[in-house]
């Protein structure tokens, strides 16, 4: 299950996907996430999922991936439909009668839109991660909040701080992998008993994956001190971000898609 999860992880290549800059990159994945909810109804959530599975194929990315990065959420994107299946109400009969528990024709739809709104939202974001290296990303986080350096707003070291927490993911889920098949391989029972057992049987896990972290987190602070890392204002970039004559064609695009699906409402304006 560990090793599903691809969150963080960035897969090379040369599609439009990868050259689009990375600035307009972020900024129309915040849009994306936004008419998730905005156009929240069966046609807007069809468009939407059809405009992602494009730039999957135009990104080359391969579909399984999509389902990777969702398989370690499933219990959550369940929980959720579960929630809106019993507790939303509808108008007239209950489509099915349980005890106390009632489902009703809108908390099925509102189930499945949400589930579907969900693992849209997650597939969305990987993309963003898959597509774009950290170190590009942190220089495109801090284009973007470069107006609030006028406040003495910390904007470099946040944007580093979010780049490395991006980058280690993949490390700790690989290290967390290593942990639990040590303390399999020592007689741990990681994966039976009751739910309590199973959070008990953790313990062994996250002392040690605790103490990894850190010790990495030290070993990353003196390297950078090692080489007289002084981020902020003065600090030259290998690459700097410009944009191109094909980012305004893709932002005109992407802002025509999203146009289309914010139309949507106009179906179903009730919804």
């Amino acid at each position: 299950m560990l090793r599903d999860i691809t969150i963080g992880q960035h897969f090379p290549g040369d599609s439009l996907v990868h050259k689009f800059d990375p600035r307009m990159k972020l900024v129309l994945t915040i849009v994306y996430i936004i008419l998730l909810f905005a156009a929240s109804n069966p046609l807007g959530l069809t468009l939407s999922i059809l405009f992602l599975v494009a730039m999957y194929a135009v990104a080359k990315i391969p579909f399984k991936l999509i389902t990777k990065s969702l398989k370690p959420i499933l219990p959550i994107i369940i929980f959720t439909a579960v929630l809106n299946l019993f507790f939303v109400t509808g108008e007239g009969e209950p489509l099915v009668h349980f005890w106390v528990l009632n489902i009703y024709a809108e908390g099925l739809r509102y189930a499945i839109l949400m589930a579907v709104r969900v693992m849209a939202l997650i597939a969305g974001t990987s993309l963003l991660t898959y597509t774009t290296s950290p170190i590009v990303l942190t220089d495109a986080i801090e284009q973007l909040l470069k107006p609030l350096g006028k406040l003495h707003f910390p904007v470099h070291e946040l944007a580093m701080m979010m780049s490395i927490a991006l980058r280690f993911i993949p490390t700790l889920i690989e290290e967390t992998d290593k942990i639990m098949n040590a303390q399999k391989a020592r007689g741990a029972m990681l994966d039976n008993g009751s739910m309590m057992e199973r959070v008990k049987a953790l313990v062994p896990v996250l002392i040690p994956l605790f103490i990894s972290a850190f010790r990495r987190a030290d070993e990353l602070a003196m390297a950078m001190e090692c080489r007289c890392y002084r981020g902020g204002d003065g600090r030259t970039r290998l690459k700097v971000l410009r944009y191109t004559k094909q980012d305004y064609i893709d932002l005109a695009v992407c802002i025509a898609c999203f146009a289309v699906i914010l139309s949507s409402r106009l179906v179903f304006p009730n919804f």
